[in-house]
């Protein structure tokens, strides 16, 4: 069984909850790990990647406990990732301490028109630079906006951002725009930007097959209906 830092977190949010966290298919016996069915789990094909690049992700409250959340899968591809849960009233000092690390730069992964000068805006990893340390807002659209807004403690850090014009791949959740990737699309075009090129196509790969699984027990999923209505066309 595989041990991450967002499975971490999982164990530590489900402790301290009053009540169950019920999800789509709780029903379903889960791999305590991959949380995907038993019958569809991946964590056989895990593959571990060393990247120049890590990842700190700051979870939105139920986040980590969502079998569709993509940002675990970084977590189980590069072991060095930090997760940590967002919260507008207090801060985890563990989550300071990680965003202060002097052997690294840190960057808030997040779209440039958010950014107001003199805010520094980065699409590129500058040449020479300290280690990137991106951190990524996991939750959804206005979850990540008002973790935006409402962290005082990244207000003086660059913003990195990315080109999201492609539709993303990721289909699992409904988004609010198209143009919205998930947090596991972000950390791979993160990686590639990076120089990280093994470590991004490890986690595509990753994403892709756990894409595949995810949906392979959800037949009654919208991407499943079109299929059939395709092929009933042909």
């Amino acid at each position: 069984m595989s041990d991450n830092a967002v499975l971490r977190l999982r164990e530590q949010r489900l402790a301290r909850s009053t009540r169950p966290f019920l999800a789509r298919g709780s029903r379903a016996i889960r791999c305590q790990a991959c949380l995907l069915p038993q019958r569809h789990c991946i964590c056989a094909t895990r593959e571990i990647h060393q990247a120049n690049s890590r990842f700190c992700l700051v979870m939105f409250d139920t986040e980590p406990m969502k079998p569709s959340n993509t940002g675990r899968l970084i977590a189980d591809v590069l072991p060095d990732t930090q997760a940590f849960l967002w919260s507008r009233t207090e801060t985890d000092l563990a989550l300071l301490d990680a965003i202060s690390d002097p052997s690294r730069q840190p960057y808030v992964v997040f779209p440039a028109s958010f950014a107001t000068p003199p805010r520094q805006v980065f699409t590129e990893v500058p040449e020479g630079s300290k280690p990137p340390l991106f951190i990524m807002l996991d939750g959804t659209w206005n979850e990540a906006r008002k973790m935006f807004r409402k962290s005082p403690y990244l207000d003086n850090l660059p913003v990195f951002s990315l080109d999201v014009s492609a539709s993303s791949g990721y289909i699992l959740r409904e988004a609010s725009r198209p143009e919205l990737h998930c947090t596991v699309e972000v950390a791979a075009a993160l990686l590639e930007k990076a120089g990280d090129t093994q470590a991004s196509a490890g986690l595509s790969r990753h994403f892709t097959h756990f894409r595949t699984q995810y949906l392979a027990g959800k037949p009654h999923h919208p991407v499943h209906q079109l299929t059939a209505k395709n092929e009933e066309s042909l």
